[in-house]
């Protein structure tokens, strides 16, 4: 029976709104991301060859710009590893942790908007790292709901292709924290990994998914974050 890997890939380095803690903004890569991109695109090609890979021909992408570009990046460097054309499939799943009706505000802004609103408190300190913590206001979820989304998206997605003849790539393309805490769902990280860890912009981080919807870590390397070091994904 052949094997089921899931590619998780944080799309490249991009535009971002400086400390502004919501991960929808609408940006595009920039050069430095368009960089990581192609050149994890090639290293993922190289991996596909060498493991006699079947690439699963739809490449789940984040709607975000930045990770839809990403994954067209990715898309046009595996073009003829298939046996059809590769394709990208957007989904709200896929999307980072939503701050809800407080996305695109500065972390001054956020936590000046909270304390002026009656119903609420002040958030912790540490808000924006903290697992557990839901800004308040509408259309917030913590991480770790975050973490679920993907981690149902990624379950079913890849049960979907069992059982495989063949060894089986599928990739995703979407957000570290996300990503991150979807991994611990899954039972790949401890939650107390999560803020000790990142992802490498772009680099393929490989878990398998195997029979009885256990899963393991398989490939590529989790960024190790520097002790006192911001907390930027």
């Amino acid at each position: 029976m052949g094997r089921l890997i899931a590619a998780l890939v944080r799309h490249g380095d991009y535009h971002q709104l400086p400390d502004t803690p919501s991960a929808h903004q609408p940006y595009p890569l920039n050069r430095e991301g368009e960089t990581q991109a192609h050149e994890a695109a090639q290293l993922l090609h190289e991996m596909i060859v060498q493991n006699n890979w079947s690439l699963v021909p739809a490449i789940d992408s984040s709607r975000m710009l930045r990770a839809w570009q990403t994954a067209m990046i990715f898309s046009d460097r595996l073009a003829g590893l298939g046996p059809s054309p590769l394709r990208i499939e957007s989904y709200d799943a896929l999307a980072e942790r939503s701050v809800g009706c407080l996305a695109n505000l500065t972390r001054a802004e956020i936590e000046a908007v909270l304390h002026r609103d009656p119903r609420v408190s002040d958030p912790p300190a540490d808000w924006k790292a903290d697992s557990h913590y839901r800004l308040p206001l509408q259309g917030s979820e913590s991480l770790l709901e975050a973490g679920v989304r993907v981690a149902v998206h990624l379950a079913e997605s890849m049960a979907a292709l069992a059982p495989a003849e063949h060894d089986r790539l599928k990739i995703f393309v979407g957000h570290g924290a996300a990503f991150r805490h979807a991994a611990c769902h899954l039972g790949v990280l401890e939650l107390g990994q999560v803020r000790q860890l990142s992802m490498h912009n772009c680099l393929p981080l490989l878990i398998e998914y195997l029979p009885g919807g256990n899963w393991r870590h398989t490939g590529g390397d989790w960024k190790i974050r520097p002790k006192h070091s911001g907390y930027t994904d």
